[in-house]
């Protein structure tokens, strides 16, 4: 259903307590051979207990060092429900560029939005 873009995707099982949730898909854009924790994955990973908290889809914005080289990125969370109640998965979706010279990485810029 996604295509091209599932890529840019993970599906993260929601376990309690919430260091217990695991991915259960990492798209190939956004994980790191046999180590999803130290990727861009792993980024949308620890905003998982915002998303859960308050109930809603979070964007999330900044800059970050990935496989050595600074990024900006841009992601989404989506908490999802099978009964419409509790939330027992979050799909996320990000994308990232390499930052140019006159970008810097030394004031970690990230900002956050609640949809």
């Amino acid at each position: 259903m996604l295509g091209e873009d599932w890529a840019n995707c993970v599906v993260i099982a929601v376990q309690s307590p919430v260091q217990l949730s695991y991915f259960v898909t990492v798209g190939e854009n956004l994980s790191r051979t046999r180590c999803p924790y130290n990727s861009l994955a792993g980024l949308l990973l620890s905003h998982l207990p915002q998303v859960l908290l308050e109930r809603r889809c979070l964007m999330i914005e900044g800059r970050a060092t990935l496989r050595g080289s600074g990024v900006l990125y841009l992601s989404a969370l989506f908490p999802l429900s099978q009964d419409g109640a509790a939330i027992d998965h979050v799909l996320g979706a990000a994308n990232h560029r390499l930052l140019r010279e006159n970008e810097d990485l030394i004031a970690p810029l990230v900002q956050t939005k609640w949809l």
